[in-house]
Formats: structure tokens, sequence, C-alpha cells
């Protein structure tokens, strides 16, 4: 690790099993701190394990798995989540019968209600996803596929995070919604935090990312800038298949 450009998180020679299935088989991944990192690959690449297993969902079997210097690998997910580190699976993790409102504050530790909640940086979410505070008092299963995306990303950021952990964040979103996500990880990253994105809209990973990790058959095959990989076709049809 260079003093030049220190790792936030880093993963090395990870396995991971799930029962009698072997899904990931040596990942080395290395995700700088203040950047935003694109992990990119087909379906079945290994992209959710991989961030399953960071947030220790799921064990790693081998391998160490290093956050700000500590490992913490062998941490159980509530301790991880208590070293100011945020993830947002695939299927946001709403809760459908409470408001946006009772879901922001569970995610807000240093508060006991509404009130106390910090309002500087509530306006500050409110400014990147006008929805979640035209919708406070609304139940979050009411709210359409989008408003939810922008509510999970709002809880996980509702305290000061270091890393910021999300799991297809345009996954079913309309392209204006999508742009509307894209300026609001974009001032995330401006605002200091570290970012690790599992994407599949190349649009948006050619527009966010810093730097890029491509995952295959449960392994980091490429890793570099996402401005390098942007503009060499040759490389994206070997590595994914397609064009950005």
């Amino acid at each position: 690790m260079s003093a030049a450009t220190p790792h936030l998180l880093e993963l090395k020679g990870v396995h991971t099993h799930i029962g009698a299935y072997h899904i990931l088989h040596g990942v080395d991944l290395a995700v700088p701190k203040g950047q935003l990192t694109m992990l990119l690959g087909r379906n079945g690449a290994g992209k959710t394990t991989t961030l399953r297993t960071i947030m220790g969902l799921w064990q790693a079997s081998q391998g160490s798995i290093h956050f700000a210097g500590r490992d913490i690998t062998r941490l159980h997910t509530p301790q991880i989540a208590g070293l100011n580190i945020a993830y947002v699976p695939e299927n946001m993790g709403i809760f459908a019968d409470l408001t946006v409102r009772e879901n922001m504050l569970l995610a807000a530790r240093q508060a006991r209600s509404a009130a106390q909640m910090d309002e500087a940086r509530l306006q500050w979410i409110f400014g990147l996803f006008p929805a979640v505070q035209k919708f406070w008092n609304h139940p979050a299963g009411k709210l359409s596929g989008g408003q939810k995306q922008m509510l999970a990303v709002s809880r996980a950021i509702v305290e000061p995070r270091e890393l910021l952990i999300v799991d297809e964040p345009s996954k079913g979103l309309a392209p204006a919604i999508i742009n509307n996500m894209i300026d609001a990880f974009d001032q995330l990253k401006q605002s200091g935090v570290t970012i690790l994105l599992v994407e599949q809209n190349i649009h948006f990973a050619k527009r966010l990312g810093d730097a890029v990790a491509v995952m295959d058959n449960g392994r980091v095959v490429h890793a570099g800038r996402m401005a390098d990989l942007a503009a060499d076709e040759a490389l994206q049809q070997s590595l994914l298949g397609l064009s950005l």
C-alpha cells in the first residue's frame, strides 16, 4: 500500500463458500480512500457476494479484509457497520410499513427522535433527494422504485460515513432518476466519502468511476482507472462483452 494512494479497504485472496458452493476464488480488491470505485462484471461473477463478504453477512473462508488498516475479516456485521461503513443492498432493505421518517430515524443511531436528527445533514440529503422530504410522512412501501432507492441511500448517509457500499443503485430506474443518482453520488464523493459501487449501467460507471475492478468467475480479472477502461473498447469487449 503506497503512501500516494492509501487504500481504505483492501481484500487479499478472499474465498467465500456458501453451503456447498465455492463462490469467490481468491478476490484481490483495493478501494482507494476518497475515490469512487466501480465493481463491474457479468451476472454471476461474484460482485454481490464480494459486498456481502466485506460486510460479514457471509464469512470469508480464506484470505483477509482490512478496513483503515484494521483486520475486519472475522468481525460480525454490526461491528463492521459500527466502523462507519454503510451498505445499501440490492433489495434496498426498506421497512415498507414504516414511514420515510421512521426509516431514516432507525439509521440515525445518535438520535432517539426525529427532532434529534442532524438538521443540517437532513437538509443536505433533501437537496440530494427531494423525494425523501416530499414523502417524509408517507409509508415507505408506497414509494416508487426510484424513490425507495433514494431513501435507501439517504438512510445510509443520514450519519457521516467513511465508506459507502452500494449494490446496483441504478437497477430498474428511469434515466432521469439515474442522472439524479449520479449527481448525488458525485456530491457524496466531493464531501470526502469513499464509495464502492456494483453497477451494470455502463453510463453510470463511466460518469462516476475513478477506479474500476472487473470480476469474472469469482475473481478480479482487471483493476485500474475507470477512464482507461472507458477509452479501450477492445478491453471492454474482452472483459464485459460490451462497449461503453
